[in-house]
């Protein structure tokens, strides 16, 4: 029946239009950042305390000795220094990212010294237990004496030595490979005469807050796994456990299974600390609040290094870019256990990981990421064919029975239950299921959901060219009504502004067609609140997903497309070859015919009649 099919789709693309626009609210595209203001710490140290885990605090809350000699770092994917002051993993650049599409913009900075804006850094090394003298050991400002190399490069280690001169020999060896990760292995040598006691850490310390996206579609902050459960938390969450003394515990966790790392993420890039995997250790989230740091910490077990003996321990550091390929390198080889759900694969991660593999794995044979969301549409509605023949099968069947069901309304009369009981007996009589049309648009939702989070949240698609205009897939369509598409000569609106959600591009408007296309299958509703929505549908969509990722908005581009060819042909297989430009002319006339209809406040009323007397 038309009727009951138009009230299909109506509900369908209602409750879709309800999704997306709870969708655009919470998840709104991201605003151009605001830079914050710049926060550097100049507080030397921390007072001495009982306690030998709060000496892993004092190096982070350090002055950059500006004097001190530098390492290059010059690897494929990395460049930038190590200062010989503390032996500080704090100057790093992205050689394959730049901040914008422009050839000329400069390297993506990762890493930064205390001294500079945003310092952003990490550092290894021992801490004091009970009887032993952190002036023992080697702190932050410590100046560490080049032993060996003069580069640090993929297969070319560069070695480091302190001395205390009490009998304490310290050795770092530091090496990374073609990628984002750096092992740095500690060793300490004893040749005096009494034990020393003492534990190694690891430290990324974060001078104040980043520049970040603040949308709850993707996690910045800490993130760790302990145990092979992960966690995330906000800088925000990490402020309040200074502020709450009970949550203290919070922030500590002890990995006794010895599998785990913890570091700060951000939208594209990550820093984490990686310990020995199957040595217990305690993994700590801290904000130092009187120089407005946050701190991600490795605790190793406490040892006691006797006189003449020697201990080692390695922590690796992974510093870089988010890459699903690299990040799962990592993992299958078991060098960081469960690394791959650093990447924030959000609620439907169950469909978010395999949608992704799909996608590189046809990016990787195509060659074009936006050719590679159009496979990857064409995959996805193979998927669900069935159901979807299925439903549309049931759409075909239900036209089959307008007849019966005109009769049905004849004999009914004004009685609108037994109208009601027949229909449900009719369509159990032929084994028609009146809802089924809403399941092909239905299904969508969670797959569109699940690309959203892909598109905006995997590195993969930032700054990822389809084709002409078209530079950026992760970002919005940046054509615009405004300036007709670049043939006048002014610039489009700013992207996040109100002008340019009004004077969208070509892709929205595409959009719009082609949902369009897809409403002309079937006639328009009789009822004329049913056919005002049905008009305005397309175009409300065409609004709604315009400052959507264009990537996104290729992907529902090619599903309209799909959708519309499928369910031509399989009405048309069923004898229903639907007359779409019949449904134009007819959705036309209606309109001017509603129009032409006076108003109930305009018509005249009829003529009292008079009373007889």
């Amino acid at each position: 029946m038309e009727e009951q099919n138009n009230k299909n789709l109506i509900l369908a693309m209602v409750l879709s239009a309800m999704v997306m626009l709870v969708w655009f609210i919470f998840f709104p595209p991201p605003e151009p950042p605001v830079e914050p203001v710049a926060t550097t710490a100049t507080t030397e140290g921390t007072a001495p305390t009982a306690d030998p885990a709060a000496a892993t605090a004092t190096p982070a809350a350090t002055t950059e000795v500006t004097e001190a000699p530098r390492l290059p770092i010059d690897t494929p994917t990395l460049s930038g220094t190590i200062s010989l002051a503390g032996a500080r993993i704090d100057d790093l650049s992205l050689k394959t990212y730049r901040e914008t599409l422009s050839p000329s913009s400069p390297e993506v900075r990762l890493l930064s010294p205390v001294g500079q804006e945003h310092p952003y850094y990490a550092l290894m090394g021992w801490a004091p237990g009970a009887g032993t003298a952190a002036a023992d050991l080697p702190d932050a400002r410590s100046q560490w004496t080049l032993a060996s190399g003069d580069q640090l490069a993929p297969g070319k280690p560069v070695t480091l030595t302190w001395a205390n001169g009490k009998g304490l020999t310290f050795q770092r060896e530091i090496s990374v490979d073609e990628k984002f990760l750096f092992t740095v292995t500690d060793s300490v040598k004893n040749t005096g005469t009494a034990p020393a006691s003492m534990y190694a850490y690891g430290v990324i310390a974060r001078h104040g807050l980043p520049t970040m996206q603040s949308i709850f579609v993707v996690h910045e902050g800490m993130v760790r796994s302990a145990d092979g459960t992960l966690e995330e938390t906000r800088y925000k969450d990490i402020v309040k456990l200074d502020e709450v003394p009970a949550e203290q515990a919070a922030a500590e966790v002890v990995d006794a299974a010895g599998a785990g790392w913890i570091g700060f993420t951000d939208h594209y890039w990550m820093t984490v600390l990686v310990p020995e995997q199957g040595k217990p250790f305690k993994e700590v989230a801290k904000h130092v609040a009187t120089a407005d740091i946050y701190q991600t910490e490795i605790r190793q077990e406490v040892q006691t290094l006797a006189p003449g003996a020697e201990i080692t321990n390695t922590i690796q550091l992974f510093a870089g870019a988010k890459e699903w390929a690299t990040i799962r390198a990592y993992d299958n080889d078991g060098k960081i256990p469960g690394f791959i759900d650093s990447i924030d694969w959000g609620w439907f991660f169950f469909l978010t990981k395999p949608i992704f593999a799909v996608l590189h794995w046809l990016h990787g044979f195509i060659g074009n990421m936006g050719l590679s969301i159009i496979a990857l549409t064409f995959f996805l509605k193979f998927l669900v064919l069935p159901l979807a023949y299925k439903s549309y099968v049931s759409m075909a069947r239900m036209k089959e029975l307008q007849p019966e069901m005109e009769a049905l309304k004849e004999r009914a009369g004004e009685d609108k239950q037994k109208l009601q009981r027949e229909m449900m007996q009719l369509y159990k009589d032929k084994k028609v299921n009146p809802a089924a049309g809403c399941l092909p648009i239905l299904i969508q939702i969670p797959i569109f959901f699940s690309l959203y989070k892909v598109i905006f949240v995997t590195i993969e698609l930032r700054h990822a060219p389809f084709f002409g205009w078209l530079k950026d897939l992760s970002a919005p369509d940046p054509s615009s009504l405004f300036n007709a598409f670049g043939l006048l000569p002014w610039d489009a609106p700013v992207q996040g502004s109100l002008l340019h959600l009004v004077f969208i591009g070509i892709l929205p408007i595409l959009l719009g067609i082609t949902m369009w296309l897809q409403q002309k299958l079937n006639p328009a509703p009789t009822d004329p609140v049913q056919a005002s929505i049905f008009a305005w549908m397309p175009w409300v969509f065409m609004f709604m997903l315009g400052g959507f990722a264009s990537g996104l908005v290729v992907y529902w581009i090619t599903n309209n497309t799909i959708t519309f060819v499928q369910q031509y042909l399989i009405m048309w297989s069923h004898g229903k070859r639907p007359d779409i430009f019949g449904n134009i002319r007819s959705a036309k006339v209606a309109k001017v015919e509603a129009k032409a209809q006076p108003s109930p406040a305009n018509t005249p009323a009829p003529p009292k009649k008079s009373r007889k007397k």
